[in-house]
C-alpha cells in the first residue's frame, strides 16, 4: 500500500499538531513498520490545480505572505515555508487518490483540509485537498467521488466547495458543530450527540448512501482522530481509541466489500490532557494498519480483476 509523505509536509516555522503531526508519524514507521506501507514523496500541486478550486488572490497570498491577514486566514502565523508545505500535504491527497484508482487503497499523512474556502483558509486549514483530489479523480475517468469525513468538526469548506457538481457526494459525520453547514442530497451533515450511537450512526448512514447515492468509483477518507476522548478539541467522551480502531476497520472494510478505491487523509487530532504526542501518533496509526489490512484482502480477493474505477 503507498501512503504519500514528504518532509515538506511539516515546513511551515509554525510549530503545532497540524503542522508536525505527519513527521511524527513519519517517524514511528521508521521505528515500527507496518506491513506492506511504503512511504513514497507526492509531486506537489501546481498553480494550475489550486486555481481550479481556490481564488488567485489567495493563492498569491499564501505564497507571498501579502496581505497578511489573508495569509494568515486559516488560523496560524505565516512564514516562508508555508507555501511548500500545503503544496506537497494537497499533492499527497491528490497522489492517493490517484492511487486509490490504480490499487485500491492508498493514503497521504496530510491534514488540514476540510474548513478551507474557495477565498480564505480556516480552521487550521489551507487549502481543501479533498476537493482538489476529487476533481483530478473526475479529469481522469472517475464518474463520482463520495468524500466520507469522519473528523470531529463539519467540513463546512468541502460542503462550500462542492457546490453545484453533481459527481461529488459529501458525507461528514461529526461530533462538534463547528463549521456546521444545511445538509443536502449529495451534501449530508449528522452530528452524533453522544458515543453510544456513534459506530452505529457511521453505519446506518453509510447504508443509507447506498439507497440514495449512486455507484461512487472513489471514497476520499478524512480520518480524523480528534473524536477521541483524550483529544484537546472536538472530543466527545467515552469515544476511546478501541472504538476508533472498529471505526476505521467499518470504514476500510465497507469500501472493501463493495469494491470501493479509497484513499485516506489523516485529519484532526490534538494533543490534549490525556493524550500526548505518542498516543496521538498511535491513534492515527490505527488508520494505516486498518489501510494496510484492507488493501491485503483486495489484492487477495479481487485478484486481476482490480478496482472498480
Amino acid at each position: 500500500m503507498n501512503v504519500f509523505y514528504s518532509p515538506d509536509y511539516a515546513g511551515s516555522g509554525y510549530a503545532f499538531e497540524t503542522t508536525r503531526k505527519a513527521s511524527w508519524v513519519a517517524e514511528s514507521l521508521g521505528v515500527e513498520p507496518i506491513h506492506n506501507l511504503k512511504l513514497l514523496p507526492p509531486d506537489p500541486l501546481t498553480w494550475e490545480q489550486l486555481e481550479r478550486v481556490h481564488d488567485a488572490r489567495y493563492l498569491m497570498a499564501v505564497q507571498s505572505g501579502l496581505p497578511l491577514e489573508l495569509a494568515q486566514s486559516q488560523g496560524f502565523s505565516w512564514d516562508a515555508g508555508l507555501w511548500p508545505m500545503v503544496l506537497a500535504s494537497n499533492g499527497g491527497m491528490v497522489a492517493a487518490a490517484l492511487d486509490a484508482l490504480r490499487h485500491g487503497v492508498a493514503g497521504s499523512l496530510s491534514s488540514g483540509l476540510h474548513h478551507a474556502r474557495r477565498s480564505a483558509g480556516a480552521g487550521y486549514c489551507t487549502f481543501n485537498g479533498l476537493v482538489i483530489a476529487a476533481q483530478q479523480a473526475l479529469e481522469v475517468g472517475a464518474g463520482s467521488v463520495l468524500i466520507l469525513d469522519l473528523d470531529a468538526h463539519c467540513g463546512g469548506g468541502t460542503a462550500s466547495l462542492i457546490g453545484e457538481d453533481s459527481r461529488i457526494w459529501q458525507l461528514d459525520i461529526s461530533v462538534d458543530g463547528y463549521d456546521c453547514y444545511e445538509s443536502g442530497d449529495r451534501v449530508q451533515m449528522h452530528l452524533v450527540p453522544d458515543s453510544e450511537s456513534y459506530l452505529d450512526s457511521i453505519q446506518t448512514r453509510l447504508e443509507e448512501l447506498l439507497r440514495s447515492g449512486p455507484g461512487f468509483d472513489l471514497c476520499l477518507y478524512n480520518a480524523g482522530m480528534d473524536p477521541f476522548e483524550g483529544s484537546s478539541d472536538g472530543a466527545l467522551r467515552g469515544i476511546t481509541g478501541a472504538m476508533l480502531g472498529s471505526r476505521e476497520r467499518l470504514v476500510f472494510d465497507w469500501c472493501r466489500q463493495r469494491r470501493l478505491p479509497v484513499a485516506f487523509a489523516l485529519a484532526g487530532g490534538y494533543i490534549g490532557e490525556h493524550l500526548d504526542a505518542p498516543g496521538l501518533v498511535a491513534l492515527h496509526r490505527l488508520t494505516l494498519s486498518a489501510a494496510a489490512q484492507s488493501e491485503r484482502l483486495w489484492r487477495e480477493s479481487q485478484g486481476r480483476s482490480g478496482p472498480r474505477a
